[in-house]
């Protein structure tokens, strides 16, 4: 990982700089090139020249950025502190009515005892300590207990794009074949040479020949020299693997309009054969998970924050089914838009990068994906340890069934209170009785907030 901000004096190389800009794909270095510190580094060496100290470097600035947004997080009001605003009050006007009417003190003591708010003092976080026990369970991280309660009230979901809606990594969507050329002819005898290469889309080719179930011909000769490409030679015939901008003037008369997304340009035996591309695909349950949230879980905007180019967001978002998008938004930009969401309704913000942590403290309720930072993991109040959406959707189940559960345990248990204290008040319930009874109470209040630590038939929409 590199520590400062930098230019690469010598090497050539690829480096990871997607959890600082949200940009999924690596990203070249050669002699030259500017390098962000938190850039994780690829197969190559590269020599750094240190362009700013460690304080002025970006990494330091998103972590400044971060301890700005945690001294201003939103303060949540807590389930049981709501509750006990106006249950507090009212067994005290209860106890001190049954004082003046009857003049007994005792009967003022019988109410205070069968009113103590066990049932919030107790119920409710035995219902929160048994749902973090089931979100361990199911590989979702509890580190603050107050997203449990504040989920269910978010009307706003906020979503990073790269890592998040996306696998993070370039997958090949479409092949554009000259004529007199086959797509499988092409990719099998791409594939035969990029199994030799570390290029980043090397992997992804070779994927896309994997699940086209095609067989790969042995590679001789191969060479992959510094901005020339990939060469070699495979069952005779020779293939070289570059971008268009090496192609000669009357190859690039064949080639299609540029697009999104990234490319590269394949020659067979010296002869334009097809254009690959390449886009950070989205997870095979985006679509139905985005759609779903409306239905299923009030969410009223659903929206993308990111810090990748307009068209590729655009992109994404029509493949997944949102029609709001803000793209190449740094982390101080992202946490300003977060704030103001925040200001009209409770938020939910989803990401997995360094840039997504002010954001994340920033909002009602800040999840990150996969453990691919600390520092994420750090501003994030839930951690999806699985790098899924499923276990998303798992979560808010579990925070509805709580927040259910523990309404039963704590009302349920005020209103059996309650009836308590209208008996105490009228005589019938002395003060040895109604602790007895309130014991009674708190049992059952218990007993009913421990459901919530064991699984329910249904966890997830889909």
């Amino acid at each position: 990982i590199c520590p400062v901000d930098g230019t690469v004096v010598s090497g050539h190389g690829t480096m990871d700089e997607s959890y600082l800009t949200g940009e999924p794909f690596q990203i070249t270095k050669t002699s030259g090139s500017g390098v962000m510190s938190g850039a994780i580094n690829g197969e190559a060496a590269l020599t750094i020249l240190v362009t700013k100290r460690a304080i002025d470097s970006r990494y330091a600035k998103i972590m400044e950025v971060m301890r700005e947004s945690e001294s201003k997080r939103p303060q949540l009001q807590r389930l049981g502190d709501q509750l006990g605003t106006f249950y507090t009050p009212l067994a005290l006007v209860v106890a001190g009515g049954a004082w003046i009417v009857s003049g007994d003190p005792v009967r003022f003591l019988a109410v205070l005892v069968i009113a103590t708010p066990c049932p919030l003092l107790i119920a409710i976080p035995v219902a929160i300590i048994g749902s973090i026990s089931l979100c361990a369970r199911r590989s979702i991280i509890v580190k603050s207990p107050v997203v449990l309660e504040q989920i269910a009230g978010c009307r706003t979901a906020i979503f990073d794009k790269t890592g998040t809606l996306t696998y993070g990594e370039p997958k090949l969507v479409e092949q554009k074949v000259a004529p007199g050329f086959g797509e499988d002819e092409v990719l099998s005898l791409v594939a035969g040479v990029e199994r030799y290469s570390k290029h980043p889309l090397a992997r992804a080719i070779l994927s896309a020949a994997k699940e086209a179930r095609l067989a790969l011909p042995e590679a001789s000769e191969v060479s992959e020299q510094p901005g020339k490409g990939l060469l070699g030679t495979v069952s005779g015939r020779h293939v070289q693997v570059t971008s268009r901008n090496k192609l000669d003037a009357h190859d690039s008369v064949l080639l299609p309009p540029v697009e999104g997304g990234l490319e590269c340009v394949v020659l067979i035996d010296d002869v334009y054969a097809a254009t690959l591309r390449f886009r950070d695909a989205p997870r095979a349950e985006s679509r139905s998970f985005i759609t779903h949230l409306g239905p299923k879980h009030q969410f009223q905007r659903v929206m993308i924050v990111s810090g990748d180019r307009e068209s590729e967001v655009r992109y994404l978002a029509h493949q997944v089914g949102i029609g709001e998008i803000k793209s190449q938004k740094s982390p101080e930009e992202k946490l300003a838009i977060v704030r103001a969401e925040t200001a009209r309704a409770k938020t939910l913000y989803v990401g997995d990068g360094i840039n997504d942590a002010p954001a994340m403290m920033a909002a009602t309720v800040g999840m990150a994906i996969g453990q691919n930072s600390d520092v994420t993991t750090e501003a994030a109040g839930v951690v999806i340890m699985d790098n899924s959406l499923r276990k998303v959707d798992e979560f808010m189940h579990i925070s509805r069934r709580m927040r259910s559960i523990a309404l039963q345990s704590a009302v349920g248990g005020m209103v059996l209170s309650l009836g308590g204290m209208l008996f105490a008040a009228s005589g019938h319930l002395s003060p040895v009785n109604g602790a007895i009874s309130q014991e009674i109470i708190d049992v059952l209040a218990v007993l009913n907030a421990l459901r919530a630590a064991f699984p329910p038939r249904v966890l997830a929409d889909s």
